[in-house]
Formats: structure tokens, C-alpha cells, sequence
């Protein structure tokens, strides 16, 4: 049952050249550096391209973009950021990037690409005005998409009282979002264990251990470790008999259980306006920061199944994608 796509993943960044060309003109190429948080290629890169043809930029006519992957990674951040840190502009996904880029430069336009608020990160000052050299699209419509996460775990697993959130030892827990989480966590008479994982070698020693202790979820807290071993997050939930929430459909696609998801292709597209206004001259720091209200709702079935948890009616049909 299919009523709405979405897709998780990544971002990207941009340099412009000039080339000699014949008959005394002169052919521009844009090459824009794509920095994504993501393993390697995904739907995600296929959208952007596409959503820059759809306004006019050519792949090898007008326009070359070079890709770059961070696979969840803290210690690719730098390096890679550093290969295109001469792009114009940059188009970056979350926060790691995103920083690491504008830490390297304040002159070349960059977009981001996330789903967390780019005032508390410190990328911009105002979303309004963003000024600088930065500007970009977040997922983030409100705070209470943590809570929400939790509430509808709550939902469909009502026995629940305590929950393991999943975050990389390299992540920084944006305070609002925590503030977010715990209001929900008293409010639902939940408790919560925090579990730090550095690899994804520890990520089923790490749930297991928290099974052990007495959680009985598992809440995937957004970051690209996370978003880069979906998968192996899932396999490990599964394996230790444990339900998990996840912040995008890639976590559900694997396995997860639930996911109350930003639209990655909405943002992705509307980056993709933001650049093609900045290659046409508009400085960045006089674009807002858009905010993408958009969210799906993914339940997988076929988990629920294995894990003896039948699904509430009013979750089903408030789904935007069920995976059978």
C-alpha cells in the first residue's frame, strides 16, 4: 500500500569554470561539488540532477557536478569538503558538512541540505536573513518531530517504558530536540537510556546490551552515522526482538519498524532552485532559509509481524507508505 513516496539521503556542492571556447566566445561549465553523508550514489543524487535539467542545467553541457561521500563517516568530513572547497557554489547535507564548509570558506556561496535547525548548529543567524555565504532548505518544521517519533512508537508498542536512543559517539544532540524528546519521554511515562555507538561493528553489541538493561525500543536519533547504517541498525533491532522508530525511510526500508520522515526529494529539488538562483547571480545571503513542513508517516508491516505487534488501525491509516 502505496499512497506517497519518500526517500532519505544526501548532499552536494559546485565550482565554476571558464573555458576558451570557438568563434571568440566563451562556453561556462559550472561544476558543482555534491558532499553527501551518504555510502555512494542514491535516488537522492538522481533527483537533484533532474531538478536542475528541469531548470535548464545540462549534465557536460552546462554544468558538471562532483561527488563526494562522507558514508557516515566523522574523519571523511574534512577531506572530502576539502576537494571541492573551491566549487561554486556548495551544496552540502547536514550539519557535519555543512560546518566543515563553512569553516573553510566565507566566500564561495553554499547550500545545505538538513533536517535539523541551521540557528542552533550555527550555520546561520536568522533564517530570514541569512547573509554570508550560506543559505539552504531544512526539514526541521518543528521541534515536535521528536516527539512525535516517540508518540507514535508509543502507539503502535503500548507496553513500552523504556527506550534506547541510538546516536553516534561523534553527534552532537541539538539541545531543542533533547528538550523536545524528554518533555514527550515524562509525558508518555517513558524512560530513556542514551547509547553511543562509534561503528557499526558495535551497533549490535550496543542494542543488545540495552535490551539487556531493560529497553524495549529503539529511537534512531538523525545523523549521518545513523542515516549511513540504516541497515545494520535494523538487522540488529530485529535481532534482539526490539521495535524501532526511525527518522527516515531508508531506516524502515531495511527493516525499521516506523518512521515519521522529512520529504528528502522535496528538499533536494528545492535546493536544487537555490542553486540555479545563486548560479544566475543571486547572492546567497539574500535567500531565506526555507523550511520544509512536509512529513510521511512509514510503517513496516512485515516487522511488525515478526515482532507480534499488530499495527492500530489509526496508525494505518494515517501511513503514507506501508511496507508489506
Amino acid at each position: 500500500m502505496r499512497r506517497r513516496e519518500c526517500i532519505a539521503l544526501l548532499g552536494g556542492a559546485a565550482i565554476g569554470l571558464t573555458f576558451p571556447a570557438k568563434a571568440q566566445q566563451a562556453s561556462k561549465i559550472a561544476r558543482i561539488g555534491y558532499l553527501s553523508v551518504a555510502a555512494g550514489r542514491n535516488p537522492l543524487d538522481e533527483t537533484f540532477e533532474q531538478a536542475l535539467h528541469e531548470l535548464g542545467w545540462i549534465i557536460n553541457q552546462n554544468i558538471a557536478i562532483e561527488y563526494r561521500y562522507a558514508g557516515g563517516r566523522q574523519d571523511k568530513i574534512a577531506p572530502i569538503t576539502e576537494e571541492v572547497i573551491r566549487s561554486d557554489p556548495l551544496v552540502v547535507w547536514r550539519p557535519p558538512l555543512a560546518l566543515a564548509a563553512k569553516r573553510m570558506t566565507t566566500q564561495i556561496p553554499v547550500v545545505f541540505l538538513m533536517t535539523f535547525d541551521p540557528v542552533e548548529v550555527g550555520l546561520v543567524s536568522n533564517l530570514a536573513s541569512p547573509g554570508g555565504n550560506l543559505t539552504g532548505v531544512t526539514g526541521l518544521a518543528s521541534l515536535e518531530i521528536f516527539s512525535k517519533r516517540l508518540q507514535l512508537l508509543k502507539e503502535v508498542a503500548p507496553s513500552v517504558t523504556r527506550v534506547a536512543i541510538l546516536v553516534s559517539t561523534e553527534q552532537t544532540l541539538t539541545s531543542g530536540g533533547q528538550d523536545a524528546l524528554t518533555a514527550a519521554a515524562k509525558a508518555l511515562a517513558l524512560q530513556l537510556e542514551r547509547v553511543e555507538v562509534g561503528a557499526p561493528s558495535g551497533l549490535a553489541s550496543a542494542i543488545n546490551a540495552a535490551k539487556g538493561r531493560g529497553s524495549e525500543a529503539v529511537y534512531v536519533w538523525p545523523s549521518g552515522f545513523t542515516f549511513s547504517f540504516a541497515q545494520e541498525i535494523s538487522d540488529a533491532a530485529i535481532a534482539s526482538g526490539l521495535p524501532s522508530v526511525h527518522f527516515s525511510k531508508e531506516g524502515v526500508l531495511a527493516g525499521g519498524l516506523l518512521a515519521y520522515a522529512a520529504d528528502l526529494k522535496e528538499l533536494v529539488r528545492r535546493g536544487a532552485a537555490y542553486v540555479d538562483k545563486i548560479l544566475k547571480g543571486t547572492p546567497p545571503g539574500t535567500l531565506p532559509v526555507e523550511q520544509s513542513a512536509r512529513y510521511e508517516l512509514l510503517v513496516n508491516l512485515k516487522t511488525a509481524k515478526a515482532l507480534g505487534l499488530p499495527i492500530p488501525p489509526a496508525v494505518m491509516l494515517a501511513a503514507d507508505e506501508v511496507i508489506e
